[in-house]
């Protein structure tokens, strides 16, 4: 039994008390002003989060300096005009008695898309940019190195006088600063190249210059422990980094693994598992005396374990708190069962602002939004009859009881959940599958009563007798014609992952490589399976977001997954299945053919 005692206990960054040791890491949200003010949306999405009982809320990036490279959509501190728009949010998280770090930032340089021929991206050395691999960095002048380390002087003394708590140095995953860090991207002959000492020297500036700007505030530094790139630093080299910097004056040090170039690992989607940064926190923990920060997938009972056996003084909580901002509060009133799950999906908080477009989630849709959508009393109470129990349907049912309406669920299962049920078998997509006892017990308590097993066409009475009626009858798989589709030996993608036509055989292939077919094809050789995934484009999980597909090829391939791209499948008999690609025909031998070829509409009774 879990008591989160570890969780909820105060803790210490240098002079600043903190009421808990959880942390909201610095993430981006795409909702600056076209300034790159903190905006008005931003601060009520940080005070939400305060709201909800987190120790520590650290910013997304804030720029120290933007004179030597262009930016698209990042938020400024380096200026006085910065000032006031910090404030507010100071205030926002002060009021709701937590703390707030600034992220300062010196830049993308390498990872910067925003560039144009006559500002080209910057680096320590003349490299590739990321996104644009033909482009080579303009490697930063030193004396433009010495005007870096000023402006974070600079910004720190902004953020003070808005009355920020704490400063963080952006230095991780391949930024710039990283890229000075790293014998992969900086091969520099001046004083910030060569040795570890002198690759190290950028970031040690910085760190004493904000010291000797800002005395009374801590400062963190988020530093990556291995990178994934081939020819970077060796471990020994990490920590003697760390050893620097906490010489230098860090009061804690938030750390992590990745690269742009191992993306996943910057944002670990549900395939990495638990936990799966903390060995990075282990690593520096052994050799500081000042207090570590781990993160990467972190559940609460993670949390309480992690900080138990002293492998971290702090937890970062990210997506977890974007999912759920009352995740402490939770644990502390003895509510852990009512967290609403992060599911690690990426899309709609990493996805979005990828994209350009600002942060939400794909299971709070209040997550970004928390200045304009908000569940109201509703000014007549109904009675609403919602058609489906899947994740739309108990979403729309827990939502509109919440609101005052009297609600009524109808679906023809035996269980809710829908789709979500069988899908979520694997183990890596545990907290996925845990959504479903989620909605059960957001529901439990409200004016929701749930009828399985019930079928509901237009005339039913239970719509008749309804004020309103919602419709959330989810999908159906495409049905192409292919000889032999019918077999004994075939079956559909969901009910291969739920066994209702019996269990699937040790040979299996798998007709359809998107994101359904790529999963379960993962899942079987986890467990041990042959697996062929047939696809008739030249790409697996064309439809998943591309930080995450870096995850599942690894997965696909460590597993020995066979993965025939270019095919279509023409027919299929008791043997398995035929396809045709640019080379003629071939015949997969299989013992099961799972067809996961696509989803459409369930729209008959809708159009009923």
């Amino acid at each position: 039994m879990f008591t989160y005692e570890h969780v909820l206990a105060p803790g210490s960054i240098g002079h600043l008390r903190l009421k808990n040791r959880v942390v909201m890491p610095p993430m981006g949200t795409g909702m600056c002003t076209p300034a790159g003010h903190f905006s008005d949306r931003q601060v009520a999405y940080y005070a939400e989060r305060a709201r909800g009982g987190a120790g520590l809320i650290v910013s997304e990036i804030a720029l120290a300096v933007t004179e030597l490279e262009e930016h698209a959509g990042l938020t400024r501190m380096d200026s006085d005009d910065c000032i006031p728009p910090l404030r507010a949010l100071v205030d926002a998280i002060h009021a709701e008695g937590s703390k707030l770090c600034v992220q300062l930032s010196a830049g993308q340089g390498r990872n910067n898309p925003a560039f144009t021929a006559e500002r080209p991206p910057v680096s320590a050395s003349d490299n590739p940019d990321f996104f644009s691999p033909d482009v080579l960095c303009r490697a930063l002048e030193t004396h433009e190195v010495e005007l870096i380390v000023r402006r974070f002087a600079e910004a720190a003394v902004r953020c003070a006088e808005a009355g920020a708590d704490m400063i963080d140095i952006h230095g991780h995953t391949g930024y710039l600063i990283d890229q000075f860090l790293g014998p992969q991207w900086n091969r520099r002959e001046d004083q910030y190249g060569g040795s570890v000492e002198n690759r190290a020297r950028f970031a040690v500036e910085i760190v004493r210059a904000v010291k000797a700007a800002v005395p009374r505030m801590p400062v963190s530094f988020r530093l990556t422990v291995d990178n994934f790139v081939p020819g970077g630093r060796s471990l020994t080299e990490t920590q003697q980094i760390a050893r620097l910097l906490e010489a230098a004056g860090v009061d804690l040090l938030m750390a992590d693994d990745g690269s742009y170039e191992a993306m996943d690992y910057v944002f670990p989607p549900y395939y990495l598992g638990d936990s799966c940064l903390l060995s990075a926190a282990r690593a520096v923990k052994k050799v500081l005396g000042i207090p570590v920060l781990a993160c990467g997938n972190i559940t609460p009972e993670n949390a309480e374990e992690i900080l138990a056996a002293g492998d971290a003084d702090f937890v970062g909580i990210g997506r977890g708190l974007i999912a759920d901002p009352e995740w402490v509060d939770k644990l502390a009133a003895g509510r852990r069962e009512e967290i609403r799950p992060c599911i690690r999906c990426n899309q709609m908080c990493v996805g979005n602002v990828f994209a350009g477009i600002p942060l939400s989630c794909a299971v709070n849709s209040q997550a970004g939004f928390e200045d304009v959508r908000m569940i109201v009393p509703a000014t007549r109470r109904k009675h609403v009859a919602v058609v489906g129990a899947g994740p739309a349907g108990l979403e729309a049912a827990r939502v509109a009881a919440l609101r005052g309406h009297t609600v009524d669920v109808y679906d023809r299962a035996e269980h809710i959940g829908g789709v979500l049920w069988p899908a979520a078998t694997p183990g890596f997509k545990s907290e996925l599958r845990a959504m479903v006892g989620w909605w059960d017990r957001q529901i439990a308590d409200l004016p929701v009563t749930v009828h399985l097993r019930t079928e509901i066409e237009a005339d039913s009475p239970e719509l008749a007798a309804a004020d309103a009626v919602v419709l959330a009858t989810g999908s159906l798989p495409t049905a192409p014609v292919i000889p032999g589709i019918d077999g004994e030996n075939v079956m559909e993608v969901i009910d291969a992952h739920s066994g209702a036509h019996g269990p699937v055989g040790q040979r299996v292939v798998v007709a359809g490589g998107g994101l359904s077919g790529a999963d379960l094809a993962l899942e079987l050789a986890e467990a041990g399976h042959e697996v062929t995934i047939v696809e008739m484009t030249d790409v697996v999980a064309a439809d998943m977001l591309f930080l995450n597909k870096i995850s599942l090829l690894r997965g696909l391939l460590e597993n020995h997954v066979r993965l025939l791209t270019g095919h279509t499948v023409t027919a299929i008999d008791e043997k398995g299945l035929t396809a045709v690609g640019l080379e003629g025909e071939v015949h997969v031998d299989a013992d099961t053919v799972v067809m996961a070829l696509g989803v459409r509409p369930e729209s008959s009774l809708a159009t009923a």
